[in-house]
């Protein structure tokens, strides 16, 4: 779930990509809302319980890509949905960060929207990769 504008161009392609990679659990459903309207759809916490909700936040906690790949591999084994908010230009609020399973950082950077896109595709797959062995990710 992503705040903020849908814009695609080359991100989409990159996207794409992973996207045609990944192989259940791992596939990627992407739900996009004005930011505004994020903020008052997530103030209700519409989850319930059977998610396992990841805040992307610069303030969250900074993990490997092994980590990350151990943390969905848990939440898959315990029939969880992987829900992964992705903020627009403000963030989110403490109520959210506080609510989610977890707050990832990918850096204490702030990168564009679209572009962030692209790297979480990129970690699915790389999650995916590293769960089944693959060759893709290498020490």
């Amino acid at each position: 779930m992503a705040g903020g504008k849908k814009n695609m161009g080359a991100y989409l392609e990159l996207i794409s990509e992973y996207e045609k990679r990944l192989r259940k659990p791992y596939e990627i459903e992407w739900r996009f809302l004005p930011e505004e309207k994020l903020k008052a759809y997530l103030v209700n916490w519409p989850f319930t319980g059977r998610e396992f909700v990841i805040c992307c936040d610069e303030r969250g906690k900074n993990i490997s890509s092994d980590e990350y790949s151990l943390c969905l591999e848990k939440a898959f084994l315990a029939g969880k949905d992987i829900v992964i908010l992705v903020g627009g230009a403000y963030g989110f609020s403490d109520l959210v960060r506080d609510r989610a399973d977890m707050v990832w950082s990918f850096s204490r950077l702030v990168f564009p929207h679209q572009l962030f896109r692209v790297m979480v595709a990129e970690q699915i797959y790389r999650a995916q990769e590293i769960a089944k062995g693959g060759k893709y990710h290498h020490e």
